[in-house]
Formats: C-alpha cells, structure tokens, sequence
C-alpha cells in the first residue's frame, strides 16, 4: 500500500522538471518578444503585443486536438513530439527577418508548448496515486508558479546582458535538457480496449472538448478573466501610483505565497473534500484584488500579491484535479487539455475585455470590478458544479472510476 501510495517517484520529479523547463522559456520570451519587436523589426506598440499574444492562439489550436491525441498516440510520444516541435519552431527565430514571419514562428511555437504541457500535464496527472491527487497535483504546479516568477526575471536579465541570439541558444539548451529527461522517463501509458479506440478515433465535440469538466472549465475560464486584469495591468498601474519598486516585488510575493500554499491545500483536497480548498480561493483572490482597486501604499500592493496568490494560485491546480477526478483514466487527456483551454482562454481575452473599460473607470474600477466578480465565481462555482455533484451523489458520479481502480488493483 505504502508502495501504491508513493508520489515521488522518478518519473513525477522528471515530468514536473521538464514542465517547469518549457514554462520558463514561454515566460521568458513572452516578456522580451515585444520589445525586441519593437528594436529589431521596428514594430508598433500593438504590433510587438501581437506578436507576445499571437503564441496564445497557437497554444489553443495545440490543446484542443493534444488531448485526444496524448491517449490516442502514446503519453511519451506526444510528449516527444511536442518538444521536439518545441525544438524546432524555437530554432526558427534565429530566420526571422519580418514581422508577419515573427507572427508565424510565435503561432508555431505556441503549438509545440501547447503539446508539450497538455502531455506533461496528462502524464502527471495519471502517475499520481489516487488517495494523493490533490497534493501531487499542488506540487507539480508549483512548477508552473516558480516558472512564472523566475522566467520574466531571467528574461529581462538575459536581455540587459547577451543579445536575443544567445537567449534563443540558452533556450535550445533547455529544451535539449527536456529531451533527455524524457528519454529515460518512466510513463504510464494508458492501454487503449478497441471500444476506447474507436471512441477516441471518432470525430465529435466531445473528443476535443470534455463535457464532464464544462462546469469547471466555466468557472476556471471567468477566474482567469479576474486574473487577467493582474497579469496585463499590474505594471501600468503600479507606475502609475509611483510604486514601481513594489510592483516588481508583486510577482515575487505571489509565487513564494503559491510555494508555501499549495502543498497544504493538495493535502486538504485529499483529506477535506475540494469544496474545503475551493470556496476559499475565490474569496482571496476577489480580497487580493479589491485590495488593488484601494492601493496607496506599496504594503497594499504586496498584501495583494498574497491574496492573489492564495486565491488564483490555489484555484489552478486544484482546479486541475477536479477535472482528473470526474473522468475515466482514458479520459484524462482530454480533460486536463479542456480545462486549460479555458484558462488560456479567459487569460487571453480577459485583457481586451478590461482594456475597454480602463477610459471609462480606470485601472482602480477594474480591479474594483473584478474582485466582485471573483466573489461571483464562488456562486457560480456553486451553481454550476457543487450543487449538481451532491444533487446526483458523488459516488455516482465516481463509480466509473471507481471500478476502473479496482481492476487495476487486481491485476
């Protein structure tokens, strides 16, 4: 049992490792893409956003179809794929000359992240032993969150040092290191039946889309909407108050507030039920980011930093692993890439739909705005997940998986 129960095995330290690998160079280039458009290729302000941007539609178009394919094609040769197009589409930026071939290296390079961190994400998420799957999942976010902390920091260091040639070298090197990891990576790949074959092979909706995580990929789709507001305003807007030094230190806060927060809220997942872990996240993020809208001081703006922290942190992961808890295990490809779709989504339109309202009640309004609709997602959260869950009885809603643990148990 002690055995069955074991989370730190080779193969979840490897592909929490590689994860963490492809994060950074995607936070890393997101933060300099811009201004090196600007530099080199004379782009326009929202010309050089586009290009930063651009790379999110490529993630998309990758998770839609990544998910059914990690199951239908192998979880390592997905992986494989995805770094290996990772790799290529990275080496393209040493040929940019233009910007219209900038906008279609990012796209391409937004496909192979978006393969390579639907894979990583299946692969984790079925490795975890059941019994542990809110706690693991919490660790292996963290290497999302470190990623996001250390990766625009490392960029924007790099490029104060060597030229954008070298940084792309530097990435190379990284991704070079996320081969080899997978190479002698362990991968429990999921044994197609030919009815499962045949259901995966089939071209639906529901093959590309999970319908049994809808009600919480809404809801993760509205919440990352409310983060957005952090994540494309947050400098304006501390510059704007003449707290540029405590808006540099903002992200940092965030990501040591999601080190320490995550492992705690994994175990509580496991031991107290997710409503325990869930409800709670709203109400920090939406005090985080009420906080915002009356900042004066830079101690505001860093009790912010961990709310925020505590709320969106602590919702994306937990979040994940109520998706992996719905679905059979062959399933599961399809259900983690359907519920970043939404975060990814939310992340991306968030921005144009807040950016409307910035003339009308400025950056305060916006995060006036959003911390109330964040308190609003706890409802939603109720409405469209909680309470269909108890209504139906969640030993119902699990039996499936249930029963599917319990053969592999006896074999």
């Amino acid at each position: 049992m002690e055995e069955t129960n074991r989370l730190w095995t080779k193969g979840f330290i490897l592909d929490t490792l590689v994860n963490f690998l492809i994060y950074i160079i995607y936070y890393m280039l997101m933060v300099i893409i811009a201004s090196e458009a600007m530099t080199d290729l004379h782009a326009s302000l929202s010309e050089a956003g586009l290009a930063s941007g651009i790379f999110i539609l490529g993630t998309l178009l990758a998770r839609i179809f990544a998910g059914r394919s990690v199951e239908l094609y192998g979880r390592k040769r997905m992986l494989y794929a995805g770094i290996v197009f990772y790799l290529i589409t990275t080496f393209m930026y040493f040929g940019i000359h233009s910007l219209w071939m900038l906008y279609l290296v990012r796209c391409l390079n937004g496909i192979g992240y978006g393969i390579a961190s639907t894979a990583t994400s299946t692969i984790v998420s079925a490795m975890i032993p059941a019994a542990r799957r809110g706690e693991g999942i919490n660790y292996y976010a963290l290497s999302m969150s470190l990623a996001a902390a250390i990766g625009p920091f490392i960029g924007m260091v790099l490029q104060q040092m060597i030229s954008f040639q070298y940084i792309i070298w530097f990435c190379i090197a990284m991704i070079a290191v996320c081969l080899l990891s997978v190479f002698v990576m362990d991968v429990r790949e999921m044994e197609l039946t030919p009815e499962h074959r045949a259901e995966l092979e089939e071209f639906h909706i529901a093959n590309f889309l999970e319908p049994k995580v809808a009600a919480i990929s809404v809801v993760a789709f509205f919440v990352a909407v409310c983060y957005s507001s952090v994540l494309s305003f947050l400098a304006s807007y501390a510059a704007a108050l003449q707290l540029m030094t405590a808006g540099t230190l903002f992200f940092v806060v965030y990501a040591l507030t999601i080190t320490l927060a995550r492992p705690v809220a994994g175990v509580l997942f496991d031991r107290k039920g997710e409503d325990f872990v869930m409800y709670p996240t709203y109400v920090c993020l939406a005090v985080g980011l009420l906080i915002l809208s009356i900042t004066t001081q830079s101690w505001m703006l860093l009790l912010a930093g961990v709310f925020v922290g505590l709320g969106y942190g602590t919702f994306m992961s937990n979040g994940q692993a109520i998706c992996v808890k719905l679905v059979r295990e062959v399933r599961i490809g399809v259900a983690v890439s359907t519920y970043f779709v939404a975060l990814d989504l939310g992340l991306g339109v968030g921005p144009y739909l807040l950016g409307a309202l910035q003339d009308t009640v400025g950056f305060s309004g916006i995060y006036g705005i959003c911390g109330v609709a964040a308190a609003g997602c706890a409802l939603l959260y109720y409405l469209l997940y909680a309470r269909r869950r108890d209504a139906a009885g969640e030993e119902e809603m699990l039996e499936e998986n249930i029963s599917v643990l319990e053969s592999d148990a006896e074999v």
